[in-house]
């Protein structure tokens, strides 16, 4: 495993069933230590669940001996990043977990079903990931560093791929591209202040003396702070919408805000506490609601853009970046892997709706208008366009140059990287529990 999956990995983990379980039932204890950072027995028993529940396990022991030496890397990688004061900016790690949580969100289903699965609302859930995530961002750019100059030659591809036994030459699963165009359905201005007059109403009762926490319960429509009676949590500068942090940090304790619009809906927000630069909020949201006739003038509209692109008089890039309401239009409206930064899917990498639209089709076809849900648990119409199928083959470099090119360079960068956990090894404090010590580590850990 190396660090190219390694934060995936850790998503992985930190989002299913078996890690939650594994932090519960584990009586921690630390297992070894790198420079100033630890290893619990938590940490590994996570990652060993996840490779059962895989059914990627054949021998447990060497599993988890094979895992901590990962993490022994993980954390030498850390400690050299904290040598080299690294600093990574609350920008990159807002990303990061954007990035991260609207895959997942996908999974689940909608934002409501991961906040129902972890009992808290979004906002709290990655701020308990935020030192991981940075701890994570420190160690790939440590790595970047190490490799950011090490490139491969044509010869040296040809020489990689044919060193493969022919037997052991690696299959390329069938893969797709696929762009989108979305649109977001215009709500009437009548639905809009018929939403803010509710929200007028309630910001009255509470002014009159009724219980906001109360009333957060009845009304929000935040699934994930209502139950706790509209409490958001302590958040930092840079984790809410704009609007409603300009407004929540200018509100002094226990005042109620005026309506606020953000791209969530419409919000009245109390501050309830102010630590330093955190402040814990608590509001009350409702959300304009999409009627029946603006998904379908949503949807005539696209089925005249799909129409277009039919009879060539648009392309579907064009049309993308004229019609669609999503940030990817500016890239042809492709879909953007989150597992891999690309712009290939294998078939379970796609959301299965898209799947089930794009698999009859042809390449350059374009599919009929569909309802949706976004990452925001919004209501959408979307078209959907087929670039690209690859039939799954046996890799060859005529047809997967730039597949083998890049395990060309994964393996003289690992090369690298071993290189240099040699080097550090004998220069850095570890220490590892004796139940790890008869382990087949790949590396000689006993140095000092």
């Amino acid at each position: 495993m190396r660090r190219k999956t390694a934060l995936v990995l850790l998503f992985a983990l930190l989002i299913s069933p078996a890690f939650i379980r594994a932090q519960e039932q584990i009586i921690d204890e630390v297992v070894a230590v790198v420079g100033a950072n630890y290893i619990l027995q938590s940490d590994i028993e996570a990652q060993y669940i996840q490779y059962r529940m895989q059914g990627a396990i054949k021998d447990a022991r060497a599993t988890r001996c094979a895992i901590l030496e990962d993490m022994l890397f993980q954390k030498l990688l850390l400690n050299q990043a904290e040598l080299d004061s690294v600093q990574i900016t609350d920008d990159q790690i807002e990303q990061t977990m954007d990035a991260r949580f609207r895959y997942y969100i996908q999974q689940f289903g909608s934002q409501e079903k991961l906040e129902q699965f972890y009992k808290k609302p979004l906002l709290q859930i990655k701020e308990e990931f935020r030192t991981l995530v940075q701890e994570q961002l420190m160690v790939d750019e440590v790595e970047q560093k190490l490799t950011k100059d090490i490139k491969v030659t044509p010869s040296e591809v040809r020489n990689f791929f044919n060193k493969i036994p022919t037997d052991s030459i690696p299959m390329i699963e069938m893969e797709y591209e696929v762009g989108q165009i979305v649109k977001e359905p215009i709500i009437s201005k009548e639905e809009m202040e018929a939403t803010r007059e509710r929200l007028r109403g309630l910001r009255e009762r509470i002014l009159k003396g009724e219980n906001f926490a109360a009333l957060a319960t009845l009304y929000s429509e935040d699934p994930g702070s209502a139950r706790k009676g509209g409490e958001v949590g302590f958040v930092s500068r840079g984790q809410l919408y704009p609007e409603y942090e300009a407004i929540a940090f200018s509100l002094k304790k226990g005042e109620v805000s005026d309506i606020v619009k953000s791209k969530a809906g419409y919000h009245i927000i109390q501050l309830i506490e102010r630590r330093g630069d955190m402040i814990n909020t608590r509001h009350i949201l409702l959300m304009p609601k999409i009627s029946d006739d603006d998904l379908a003038r949503a949807s005539k509209l696209l089925d005249s853009v799909a129409n277009l692109i039919r009879e060539q008089k648009m392309t579907f890039e064009e049309a993308a970046l004229k019609f669609s309401d999503d940030p990817g239009r500016i890239n042809g409206g492709l879909l953007l892997n989150p597992m891999t930064g690309n712009t290939s899917f294998t078939a379970n990498q796609l959301d299965p709706k898209v799947f089930f639209a794009i698999d009859k089709m042809n390449v350059g076809d374009v599919s009929k208008p569909m309802a949706m849900i976004n990452e925001e648990a919004k209501k959408t119409i979307n078209l959907y366009y087929l670039k690209k199928r690859t039939e799954p083959h046996r890799a060859n470099l005529k047809d997967d140059y730039s597949v083998i090119q890049e395990w060309a360079l994964g393996e003289k960068k690992n090369k690298a990287i071993n290189k240099w956990i040699g080097e550090k090894i004998g220069k850095t404090y570890f220490r590892i529990n004796e139940y790890y010590t008869d382990c087949s580590f790949k590396h000689n850990w006993e140095l000092r």
